[in-house]
Formats: C-alpha cells, sequence, structure tokens
C-alpha cells in the first residue's frame, strides 16, 4: 500500500494543501484522514484497471479465436505519455474514427425497440435522437478494432461485437431514464426528462423497457461470457445507485465509499472512473448552458463527491452537511463555496489524471495502430473537456 501511495503522488503530484480561510468558523485540516482516503484511491484504481481488462473480455469473446488476455501484458512496453505511444499511421479524430463503424447506431437500436404503443415508442426513443456523443459505443468499437489489429491485423469489427457497442447504449441510456426519476431531473442534454413530460411512472416503465430490449439483444450475441460480463454492469449500477443514496460517517471510510459508487455507476459500463471525476469537477467550474443540466446538482441532491470530500479535509465543518446531505438551509451554498475555496476540485483533477495514466498504460500494451491511439486521446480528451 505504500509504494501504491508513492506511485499516485509521483504520477499526480499531489501535496497536502495549507488551510484556506472560508466562511464558516475555523477548523485544522486532516492530514492523516486524507492520506487513508488517498490510498483507498490507489487502491480503487486497482478496480478501475480490472474493469478496463472486463470491457476487453467481452470484447475478445466475441471474437473466439482471440488470444487471451494475459498475452496483452508483454507485448508491447507500457508507457504513460501519449506522444510516445502513436503509431506513425495516419491518425484522425477519435470520434470520426469510431463512427465509421457506427452508422445507423441510432436507427438500429430504435429497431430493437419495436414497440406498438405510439406513447411508450416516443418515451423510448425519446434519448435515441442522435444528439448525443456515443461515448460508449464509441470506446467499445475502437477497443474492438484495436483487439482484432493486435490479434491478426484485422480492422475488421464483428456483428457481435458491434452489438455490444448498441447494448452499451442501450444500458446507459435506460440508466439515465431511472436515474432521472430518481433525482428529480428537469433537464438532460439540453432539453427537458422523460419523467417531467411523461411523469415519473411512465418513464420507469420506459427505462425497464429499454433494458429489456438490450437484455434481448444481449442474448442473441449467444455468448455466455459475454451475457455474464454485462449483466454484472446492470448489477453494478444498481449496487452503484444504491450506494449513492448512502454516506459514510467516518472520514476514511467516506472516500473509499465515492470511489467505489463511482467504479459501479460509470466505470463498470465504460471501463475507465475518469469521465464520472471529471463530471464532478465540472459540477462546480461549468455553467449550465454548456452542461445541459443545473451545476451545484449534486450537492442539491445531497452527494458529496471528490472536490467536496477533499475540501472538507481542510474545512472540518462540512462533515456535518455531508451527514445531513445538504439538507438545511444554506448547506449548499456554504459548501460550495468551500469547495472553490479549497483545493479540492483540483485535487480531483489530479486523481482523475491518474486513473488517466493507468488507463494510457494499460491501452499502450496494444499492437500499435490508429484505433488504440484514439483510445489513448479519448482518455485525454474526457480530462480536458468542458460539459
Amino acid at each position: 500500500m505504500a509504494s501504491s501511495w508513492w506511485r499516485w503522488r509521483r504520477c499526480c503530484s499531489w501535496r497536502p494543501a495549507a488551510r484556506s480561510p472560508g466562511p464558516g468558523s475555523p477548523g485544522r485540516a486532516g492530514l492523516s484522514g486524507l492520506r487513508a482516503a488517498t490510498a483507498a484511491a490507489a487502491a480503487a484504481a486497482a478496480r478501475a484497471q480490472m474493469s478496463y481488462f472486463n470491457l476487453v473480455k467481452s470484447l475478445t469473446s466475441a471474437f473466439p479465436n482471440m488470444y487471451s488476455i494475459s498475452r496483452f501484458h508483454h507485448m508491447t512496453p507500457a508507457v504513460c505519455c501519449c506522444s510516445k505511444t502513436r503509431s506513425g499511421e495516419k491518425y484522425t479524430d477519435p470520434f470520426n474514427l469510431g463512427w465509421r463503424d457506427l452508422k445507423g447506431l441510432y436507427e438500429d437500436i430504435r429497431k430493437e425497440l419495436f414497440i406498438s404503443t405510439t406513447e411508450l415508442k416516443e418515451m423510448c426513443e425519446y434519448y435515441f435522437d442522435g444528439k448525443g456523443k456515443a461515448f460508449r459505443p464509441i470506446i467499445v468499437v475502437l477497443m474492438a478494432r484495436a483487439c482484432n489489429i493486435h490479434h491478426n491485423n484485422s480492422r475488421n469489427v464483428q456483428a457481435s461485437q458491434r452489438a455490444i457497442a448498441l447494448i452499451a447504449e442501450m444500458i446507459h441510456t435506460a440508466s439515465l431514464v431511472h436515474d432521472d426519476v430518481i433525482d428529480d431531473a428537469s433537464s438532460r442534454r439540453g432539453k427537458h426528462t422523460v419523467n417531467k413530460i411523461w411523469g415519473e411512472k411512465k418513464a420507469v416503465l420506459a427505462g425497464d423497457l429499454i433494458l429489456s430490449a438490450a437484455s434481448i439483444a444481449l442474448a442473441r450475441i449467444g455468448n455466455t461470457a459475454v451475457v455474464s460480463i454485462l449483466t454484472q454492469v446492470i448489477e453494478d449500477l444498481v449496487r452503484g445507485e444504491f450506494l449513492q443514496l448512502g454516506s459514510k460517517e467516518n472520514e476514511n471510510e467516506r472516500f473509499a465509499h465515492y470511489l467505489e459508487k463511482t467504479f459501479k455507476k460509470t466505470a463498470s459500463l465504460i471501463a475507465n472512473s475518469c469521465k464520472a471525476l471529471i463530471d464532478d469537477v465540472l459540477d462546480f467550474t461549468s455553467c449550465s448552458d454548456r452542461m445541459g443540466k443545473p451545476t451545484s446538482a449534486d450537492l442539491k441532491l445531497g452527494l458529496a463527491t471528490g472536490p467536496v470530500l477533499f475540501a472538507c479535509q481542510q474545512f472540518p465543518e462540512m462533515n456535518a452537511m455531508i451527514m445531513r446531505r445538504f439538507s438545511s438551509p444554506g448547506d449548499v451554498d456554504r459548501a460550495r463555496q468551500y469547495v472553490l475555496q479549497s483545493d479540492g476540485v483540483q485535487q480531483t483533477t489530479y486523481l482523475a489524471q491518474r486513473y488517466c495514466r493507468e488507463a494510457v498504460r494499460e491501452i499502450s500494451k496494444l499492437r500499435p495502430s490508429p484505433e488504440r491511439d484514439a483510445l489513448i486521446q479519448l482518455s485525454e480528451i474526457v480530462l480536458t473537456r468542458d460539459k
């Protein structure tokens, strides 16, 4: 554990910050608590790394003659710097590269959602309007191509591999519909949510229907390993939502609780917890218009994210607010001020960068290809995006 802590310090340049003056009463920085929390972060990184391998397994399982995952460990040297891992081949934008295999993605998803009832059909298709980034499907098809090239220099994506991309987007969207009901959210991707238009009860049923359609598509692949891995993702999503509804009174356990929630709700599906960590940063640094949803939303929902947990080390008076889930008048505004006056945003960004480096290190073990380079660039994009 000590060596993991030292590696994280070297990667992230983390250092305990001095106590900043805040809007409330002064207090001491809980350095011992933070050391324990960051040790938990290092342990969670290993779980995120396993999630990456689970995704590769799901892709390679759809291609039965592929080498076992253990072969990936010694094919090429692992490096962190993106500029040193470029294949030298013609390189394009990762989203453009991924969309080559995703043409007709949303049309195909709508075909999976064959529904006779007009209203239910409209609800289920509401988020499949082609205006999303399709981040998860793009990761899947890029990884599929990178793995196929690694195995036998084949650039073709198998039909079953593309099907996994569709299923990933369907599972993700079903979780969004349910999350919006739980959070009583009014906007998603810059427009009204399903629950605000059709009501909570119908929204829950729409999410269930999307999930059932994804399960049928998953069963059609006919590979038990793939079915097992992706059904584990669904279980993780549910468990992650339950974790989000709770909190830990012990400060040291609280950070581990947050990282486990992040892993189950996000990393389990996209095999990289960087995106969730950066979402938490943007909740404090981006404006509502760019995000497509209100900022400080997590605080209003009573959620203590990374920036809040790091800020709590400098402002221990936040502990009481965390335990009452920011429910007292003025809690949300006070907590936001504490975060902005602390280095919580910076420390969360450092943590996301650490996960990013781990992902790049693992991806770099694949044989050089434009698709592999695109995956590396995507890991950088999620760190630098502002919406």
